[in-house]
Formats: C-alpha cells, sequence, structure tokens
C-alpha cells in the first residue's frame, strides 16, 4: 500500500441528512490518499445515490457487507453517535484501520471497549476531534509549548452557540441526554477539547450542567416534547499547569456569538476566535506579548497546513487535515493523534465535569 491509494468506505453515507455530505465525503475527495472506494447507508437506493454523487465504486445497505470486501482498507464511521458502537466494533474486528466521529461512544464505557479493542487488533484508530487538526489551533499550542505567554496563568473559552427551540421530529432524538449527542458532549467536547490539547489538562473542575430550555417543539408534529439534553455547561477549576481555568459553552435561541479561547500568561496573551465551533470552520489566531500596545494577528505557518488548495473551506477542512494525518498513520505504523485513547481521556472528562455538577462539588479529573 506504500504507492497505492488507501481504499476508505464510508458508512453513514446519505447525500442529504448527517454530517458525512457535509464533512468527510467532500474531505476525502479532496484527500490524494485516498480513495472512496465504498459507501454505505440503510437503504440500497440511498447508497446507490451516494455512489452516484460521490463516484465511489461499491455501494452497501449492510455495514458488515462493505467490512467482508477485500477491497477496503479503512473506513470512517460517521453516524449518528448511539449508532458508533456496533460498526465501529465490526470494522476492529474484520481488521480494518477506523475513524469514528466523536464522541465515540454513547458512553465512556462503550469508547473504552472500542479503544481497547483496536490497540488489541493492531489497527490505526483515529477519532473526529477536528479542532486538533486546525492549523491556528495547532499554532496556538506551539506557541504555548515554545513560551509565547511564557508560565500560563489563566484561560478562558466561550463559546456560543445557536440553538433553535423549533425543530422537525427527525432532529429532536437528541432532547434525550442518554443518547450521547449533546450540547455537553459534542459543543463543549470540541472546544474544550481543543483547550485541553493547547494548555493541557485540568487537574480539578467545578461545573454546572444545565438544561435551560425543558421542552421543544416538533414543527411537524405539532407538539412539545419533553429536553435532558444539557444546553448550559460552566467549568472552572484548577489547570495541570498551575494555571486556572473558566468555560462556558451553550446553545441559545437567539444570536450566537461564536467562539474565543484566550490563553495568559506572564510573558504574553494569545486568543484564538471564530464564528463557529473550532473544528468546523476558520480559527483566526492573535497574540501580544511584553512591549506591544495591543493584540496582533498571527500568520499561521504553511508547514500547518497539510492538505491540497482544492479542499473545500467549513465543515470539510479539518476533516481533511485529520485524513492527511490518518493516512499518514496507515502507511507508517505510528500511531496517529488522535486516536480512540485520546477519546477515552474526553470521555472521561466530560464525566467530571457531569459528576461535579450532579454532586455540587469540585471532583478530581482522572488521568
Amino acid at each position: 500500500m506504500a504507492s497505492e491509494k488507501i481504499r476508505i468506505g464510508v458508512i453513514g453515507a446519505n447525500i442529504s441528512k448527517g454530517w458525512a455530505h457535509r464533512s468527510h465525503l467532500p474531505a476525502l475527495l479532496a484527500s490524494p490518499e485516498f480513495e472512496l472506494t465504498g459507501v454505505c447507508t440503510t437503504r440500497q437506493e440511498s447508497a446507490e445515490e451516494s455512489k452516484a454523487r460521490f463516484g465511489a465504486r461499491l455501494a452497501f445497505h449492510d455495514h458488515r457487507d462493505m467490512l467482508a470486501s477485500p477491497e477496503i482498507d479503512a473506513v470512517a464511521v460517521v453516524v449518528r453517535v448511539p449508532s458508533h458502537y456496533t460498526p465501529t466494533m465490526d470494522a476492529l474486528n474484520a481488521g480494518k484501520h477506523v475513524f469514528t466521529e466523536w464522541p465515540l461512544g454513547a458512553t465512556l464505557a462503550e469508547a473504552q471497549e472500542m479503544a481497547d479493542l483496536g490497540r488489541a487488533k493492531g489497527v490505526q484508530t483515529m477519532v473526529g476531534l477536528q479542532a486538533r487538526a486546525a492549523p491556528a489551533v495547532m499554532y496556538m499550542k506551539e506557541l504555548v509549548d515554545s513560551g509565547y505567554v511564557g508560565e500560563v496563568m489563566a484561560c478562558n473559552l466561550r463559546l456560543i452557540r445557536g440553538g433553535v427551540l423549533s425543530r422537525t421530529s427527525d432532529r429532536t432524538w437528541q432532547r434525550d441526554d442518554s443518547l450521547g449527542a449533546t450540547t455537553l458532549t459534542i459543543a463543549c467536547g470540541h472546544a474544550i477539547d481543543a483547550l485541553r490539547y493547547v494548555v493541557g489538562d485540568f487537574s480539578d473542575v467545578s461545573s454546572v450542567v444545565s438544561t435551560q430550555a425543558g421542552q421543544w417543539y416538533e414543527s411537524d408534529t405539532d407538539q412539545m416534547v419533553d429536553v435532558t439534553a444539557p444546553d448550559n455547561i460552566l467549568v472552572s477549576g484548577r489547570l495541570a499547569c498551575g494555571g486556572v481555568g473558566s468555560v462556558h459553552v451553550a446553545s441559545v435561541p437567539w444570536s450566537e456569538s461564536g467562539y474565543r479561547l484566550e490563553v495568559c500568561g506572564r510573558e504574553g496573551t494569545l486568543v484564538a476566535e471564530s464564528e463557529d465551533s473550532p473544528q468546523l470552520g476558520d480559527v483566526r489566531l492573535m497574540g501580544a506579548k511584553t512591549g506591544d500596545t495591543g493584540l496582533h494577528e498571527l500568520e499561521v505557518p504553511s508547514r500547518l497546513v497539510w492538505v491540497l488548495e482544492g479542499m473545500p473551506r467549513g465543515a470539510p477542512y479539518n476533516v481533511g487535515q485529520m485524513y492527511y494525518q490518518f493516512g499518514q498513520a496507515i502507511r507508517s505504523g505510528v500511531p496517529c493523534e488522535p486516536s480512540f485513547d485520546t477519546a477515552v481521556g474526553l470521555h472521561k472528562f466530560i464525566d467530571a465535569i457531569r459528576a461535579s455538577s450532579d454532586q455540587s462539588r469540585s471532583v478530581a479529573v482522572p488521568v
């Protein structure tokens, strides 16, 4: 496989619903390391539509048939969170390299089982924490690590996203906290993972996990449905490096204000901003050091851009950055990051946030 393209199949390749058609499929078409060999949906008709739209060679309505094909080297699992476990485990047992979207599992237990099996099978595993592949976020980490801000004293993360209160019934499944796809796991998970990637983990957290909108209106059924999924998360605590950190991630009905991560040190400050979550679009990086009159924009080195010029901006871009890493890992045998083990660490951290809120006290973050 050293010179040939890696043959990949995408599970969850619907052309009009879900995340794959917005991100993974266009990213793969612009990634020279991969051939989009197979697509899989729950119906053969929709699989054939996806095959025609994206130029795949094979179409499947059962992921087990895809995994049995000797023409598939690697698999991307891009389905709803509650459905991640089965196709991911099946792919690992089939000896395929696997890229599964975040959250890896609906629970920590599911994620741990997937990570353990991936290690046992000796295949490459990658989880879709795309903010880590955003060039500006990577450069921010490099600058912190190289001493741009000096000793980290404090950091602050704020992400305010849109969260409409009226939805069609095919989109209200996310109201159920037990299904694992909420503002806490997805919006907060991605954003706080980027913070931990840049400055390191928290050692302890105090948090509030709240459901402020207790009902949504289902517009096509004309009924109100109860919501248990949290929509506001407040976290504060001490960082392992000795600094302090604070986080507010929220889904609000009106006038979302986007993303801002600020890292303040004894010798400087760095600020990353985006109109949406950092994994979804362009991130702007600014900095100031002792003697500067204020923040100024920092140019991100071109060496941190791994995709070709043809990679679409927006949702596919950082996914494409990750596919480059995934391809390099498959070819070299060197474990890639972020892996399933990385995902397990984030699942543990999110469980600590929830435990702190439930117990109304500060809790230690598991190592």
